[in-house]
């Protein structure tokens, strides 16, 4: 989850972001179990996080870039996956690599 910088100024912050603490006494304290929704909250300049999380925030435009690309390079790598897989399915097996049906490499131990 990333920090949304809106086109007002505003920030949409995760929830967890803000949430965040712990037993040093700076915020409140972790809760247990997993998260099972994803929350954002928004702030203005008022509020005492807004200098901090606007130094990482991105625009709704850069977010939706950064997700573009990902897809993107996630197809590639997935077609360049399937190559490997389909080439690797087509070799015989390599004498000495595991699960190979040849025999291995040099001296056999017998356990004498």
């Amino acid at each position: 989850m990333f920090v949304i910088r809106l086109p007002d100024g505003t920030l949409r912050v995760p929830h967890s972001v803000l949430a965040d603490g712990g037993a040093d006494g700076t915020g409140p304290e972790p809760r247990e179990g997993r998260i099972i929704a994803d929350a954002y909250v928004e702030i203005g300049p008022g509020d005492p996080d807004y200098d901090r999380l606007l130094r990482e925030s991105l625009t709704e435009d850069e977010l939706e870039d950064r997700r573009r690309r990902w897809r993107e390079e996630d197809a590639d790598l997935l077609r360049r996956f399937e190559e490997w897989k389909s080439d690797a399915q087509g070799m015989p097996d390599v004498p000495g690599e595991p699960g190979a049906q040849g025999k291995p490499d040099g001296p056999v131990e017998n356990g004498d």
